[in-house]
């Protein structure tokens, strides 16, 4: 596989890829902010409401690049390949990965699709 672009996600719909990014999640204390993705200090990254875009590539240019008022630019700290992983696993928090894909959440955790019912 080549080096992974900003702007195609080589891990999107693979399961493994998704459960390293949950670890790396915790490993690199994303929690710390975003709660489990529930939110906190940072915004929830559980909802349909994302203030920079949920796009593969928007994601990936939060966590590389930071955002402003507290999200630190992690761009030559962590590499492209377990970026994309977290872009994976936050994308798979709201339910924005392939259906086909089982997210690690836990199921009292899980999103719904736009289209499901409550």
């Amino acid at each position: 596989m080549g080096a992974p672009t900003a702007f195609n996600n080589p891990y999107e719909g693979n399961a493994y890829a998704i459960s390293q990014g949950q670890r790396l999640f915790e490993q690199y204390n994303c929690s710390g902010c975003h709660f489990h993705g529930g939110g906190g200090i940072g915004p929830p990254l559980m909802d349909s409401e994302w203030i920079y875009g949920n796009s593969p590539a928007q994601v990936y240019a939060s966590i590389t690049e930071g955002r402003p008022n507290g999200m630190p630019s992690f761009g030559g700290h962590i590499p492209a390949e377990q970026v994309w992983q977290l872009v994976s696993y936050v994308r798979s928090l709201s339910g924005l990965e392939p259906p086909a894909t089982v997210s690690p959440r836990a199921d009292e955790m899980q999103a719904r699709r736009a289209e499901e019912p409550k």
